[in-house]
C-alpha cells in the first residue's frame, strides 16, 4: 500500500510512504523507518519482515533524489539545508499523523539506517518526547561539533538503542559515543553496541534487539 505525506514541506514532502503491517486502527504500535542515503522505502522496509510482528503499522518515506540531506551529518547544519529541516518536517508530520488515528508517541518507534538513522536521532531529540523506541543502526546526532544537539529532558523512558561497527567507514566511533551519551542525559534507557570486526550493515544482534524492544509496544 502506499500512502502520501501531504503536510510536510518539500522536497520529501509529498513524496511515497509505503506502509505494511497492520492498520493503524488496530495497530498495538508503528514504526517509522528511514533509509539511507540511495537507499528507498521498499529497502528498508523490507527489515520489518525479520521483526516477528504483524500487530505494528510500518511506514516507511522515502527521501526525493533517495537522500534525505546532501553532505555528510557531521558537517555544519547550514551546508545540508534546506533538505535537513524538510526531512525533519516530514518525519514529524508521520508521527503527528500516527497520533491522530489513535496511537500515542510512547508506541511509535523512530527507526533508520546510516543517513536514515542520524535522521531518526535528531527527529527524537528535536520533537522530544517518550517514543516507544530511538533505534539508530550506524549513526549519530547531526551537525557539526559545536552544533550537536543539547540533551532534550522529554525524551526520559524512551528505549534508545546505538548499534555500530567498531571502525564504520563512514559514522565516527566518537560521533556515536556522543550521541549515546546526549540520550542518556535526556533520560533515554541507552542500549550501546559497538561491534568489532563489522562493515556498514545490520546484524543479527541488532535485529535481535529490536524484536526485544518492539515487545515493549504491546496494545
Amino acid at each position: 500500500m502506499t500512502l502520501q505525506t501531504t503536510r510536510g514541506p518539500a522536497p520529501h514532502g509529498g513524496r511515497p510512504v509505503l506502509a505494511a503491517g497492520a492498520p493503524a486502527a488496530e495497530a498495538g504500535g508503528a514504526m517509522i523507518l528511514l533509509h539511507g542515503r540511495g537507499g528507498s522505502a521498499d529497502d528498508i522496509l523490507s527489515l520489518a519482515s525479520y521483526f516477528g510482528r504483524d500487530d505494528i503499522t510500518y511506514l516507511a518515506p522515502e527521501a526525493a533524489g533517495h537522500v534525505w540531506y546532501p553532505e555528510r551529518f557531521m558537517q555544519p547544519r547550514r551546508l545540508n539545508e534546506p533538505y535537513l529541516s524538510a526531512a525533519l518536517a516530514n518525519v514529524a508530520a508521520l508521527a503527528d499523523d500516527l497520533n491522530a488515528a489513535g496511537i500515542p508517541d510512547d508506541r511509535i518507534v523512530l527507526l533508520g539506517f546510516s543517513q536514515g538513522a542520524c535522521l531518526a536521532l535528531e527527529s527524537a531529540i528535536r520533537r522530544p518526547r517518550r517514543y516507544g523506541g530511538v533505534v539508530a543502526l550506524s549513526g549519530g546526532l547531526i551537525g557539526a561539533d559545536d552544533e550537536v544537539a543539547e540533551a532534550a529532558p522529554a525524551l526520559a523512558g524512551t528505549p534508545a538503542l546505538f548499534g555500530c561497527a567498531e571502525m564504520d567507514a563512514h559514522i565516527p566511533l566518537a560521533r556515536v559515543e556522543l550521541s549515546a551519551a546526549r540520550f542518556a542525559a535526556s533520560g533515554a534507557e541507552v542500549t550501546k553496541r559497538i561491534y568489532r570486526g563489522s562493515g556498514h550493515g545490520v546484524n543479527d544482534d541488532e535485529i535481535g534487539l529490536i524484536r526485544t524492544l518492539l515487545t515493549g509496544l504491546a496494545a
